[in-house]
């Protein structure tokens, strides 16, 4: 028994030592909110959190699912945006009091049109009529929602309706809705034509967007906003705004808040959330472009050594926050974008972003060697980016590795070219000798 204890104990030790530290340490009470993350999509890194794997009622958060697979399938060509369907009998699964286009069985509406009024009126008709032409019925919908939620690692969320209606088995979790948002805008960006729109009509009925912050904040542009009694108000976030660094001119941030109190109260916490966010944190270029990463040894072909490459710039997200105290979110001041804190003689004081970060990287091999022949993509190395010697990101390098086996001719002259410099060293070695 004491063997297991302690075999759980190292596992739980190794968890902890592998998790990555937050960037943003923020007092969860200054927060009003019940759950909460704030998600950089590029380097994929959460900076800040709480309760963030708690299971909640996502409430109308839910259809950016269903956007995304809608979006999926339109780039995949299996539909097309400006199909007209026919709207069937299942819209009468409907109550009066839902959310809706007030669609109609035999009406004819565009995909595009349903797009629309599912993400800015946030209409369950449009969420069902949409689910039944992608997978041909309501119940494979679904089971296709949670095929995609599993597929993005969101292990906390379970959908049981499209709608986001409130079911007994229906959950999910402010850190799976931002891995979603992660999915959205880096994959379906197309989500954000509709998403940033302040309005929309369609047959008469008028619906003004419930993200309030379309039209106080230029660079927000998505992405939902959810509410039922059962969830409270929920928001999830995003915004596009300019850097000052050429190596990314933008940066894209998500907030996702659920369970507050009010439209208005979501809005607040949110956008304080998304500025803290980009006042005290920023992205670095960890891995440049074509970056040799470091060489294994080839055996069994004419090349000696395989270069590991990065394919592609890899960011990682850093903190600008040097003190040691928690961040009172309360004290920060969404005029000036800093937080404010009272100094020994009750004046306020400015704490400004550091401008420099002490960051540096550990790469661990996959491979001792490689064996020709390959033609695979393999993991080849993952690198760990420590800042202030603690942890905050690890990524693979992956690369399609193509090595041709060595021919018997070939091999041949390898082994007379092994041989020869094998003598050569020896001579060297006995010269050198006789010299001493």
């Amino acid at each position: 028994m004491k063997r297991v204890i302690y075999l759980i104990a190292l596992l739980c030790w190794l968890c902890s030592a592998i998790t990555h530290a937050a960037l943003l340490n923020i007092q969860a009470e200054s927060v009003e909110a019940e759950a909460w993350a704030i998600l950089d999509p590029q380097s994929g890194q959460i900076i800040a959190e709480h309760n963030s794997h708690v299971q909640r009622a996502p409430a109308s958060l839910t259809k950016m699912m269903v956007s995304y697979i809608v979006l999926k399938d339109i780039q995949a060509g299996k539909l097309n945006k400006h199909e007209i369907l026919t709207v069937t009998p299942v819209v009468q699964q409907v109550m009066w009091d839902e959310s809706q286009m007030y669609l109609k069985a035999g009406e004819q509406i565009s995909v595009d049109q349903l797009l629309a009024g599912l993400i800015i009126m946030s209409a369950n008709d449009a969420a069902l009529t949409l689910g039944e032409r992608v997978a041909g019925g309501v119940p494979q919908f679904i089971a296709r929602m949670n095929q995609e939620a599993q597929a993005l690692g969101m292990q906390d969320t379970l959908f049981q309706n499209p709608s986001g209606v409130t079911m007994p088995n229906h959950y999910s979790s402010a850190a799976d809705m931002a891995r979603l948002a992660q999915a959205i805008v880096t994959e379906t960006p197309d989500y954000l034509t509709y998403s940033k729109q302040t309005s929309f009509t369609y047959n008469q009925h008028y619906h003004r967007a419930t993200n309030i912050l379309l039209k106080q904040d230029p660079s927000v542009d998505g992405l939902k906003t959810g509410y039922t009694k059962a969830a409270g108000y929920n928001l999830a976030l995003t915004a596009n705004r300019p850097t000052l660094d050429s190596d990314a001119p933008k940066r894209r941030l998500v907030v996702v808040v659920m369970g507050t109190k009010s439209v208005q109260k979501r809005a607040e916490v949110a956008h304080k959330l998304l500025n803290l966010a980009y006042s005290y944190t920023r992205n670095e270029l960890a891995i440049k472009p074509k970056q040799m990463i470091a060489e294994l040894p080839v055996v069994k072909s004419t090349l000696r050594m395989f270069k590991i490459e990065s394919s592609q710039p890899k960011f990682v997200t850093t903190s600008l926050y040097e003190r040691a105290d928690a961040i009172d979110l309360a004290a920060f001041d969404q005029n000036t974008l800093l937080l404010q804190v009272a100094t020994a003689d009750g004046l306020l004081h400015s704490i400004e972003p550091a401008q420099r970060t002490q960051t540096h990287l550990n790469i661990e091999l996959s491979e001792k060697l490689l064996t020709a022949p390959l033609e695979q993509v393999m993991k080849l190395a993952t690198v760990h980016v420590y800042q202030n010697n603690q942890l905050i990101n690890s990524f693979a390098i992956e690369e399609q590795v193509q090595i041709a086996e060595a021919n018997i001719f070939e091999r041949i002259m390898m082994w007379f070219g092994n041989l020869f410099n094998f003598f050569g060293q020896q001579t060297a070695e006995n010269q050198h000798t006789s010299l001493g």
